[in-house]
């Protein structure tokens, strides 16, 4: 099980991300726009950096969603490799099974 902190702040990072969404794409959409001019590109540049650090979407990290574990996580199923491996031989996934040849 992963410190509750840590799921904690990655949570307020989710929020963050949500709530800073749009303003976050109208910058970068004016920074990465040719015909901006400079004074608007630096504006803009000046804007987006003011912006909480947190609020970033490469900060998130993907957590497993019983766990908390953050390595090894399967994003098609949201949990982590040892939930996976303990869902998938108690038979609580569909489909999948334990290879064997």
């Amino acid at each position: 099980m992963a410190k509750k902190s840590s799921i904690e702040r990655n949570e307020h990072r989710a929020r963050l991300i949500q709530k800073h969404l749009a303003k976050r794409r109208e910058l970068k959409a004016k920074i990465l726009d040719p015909k901006t001019s400079d004074e608007e590109f630096f504006a803009a540049q000046r804007a987006l950096a003011l912006l909480p650090r947190n609020s970033s979407p490469v900060r998130y990290r993907n957590r497993c969603s019983i766990t908390g574990r953050s390595r090894g996580y399967f994003g098609k199923f949201g949990v982590s490799r040892l939930t996976l491996r303990e869902f998938a031989l108690k038979g609580i996934l569909p489909g999948v099974t334990k290879a064997s040849w």
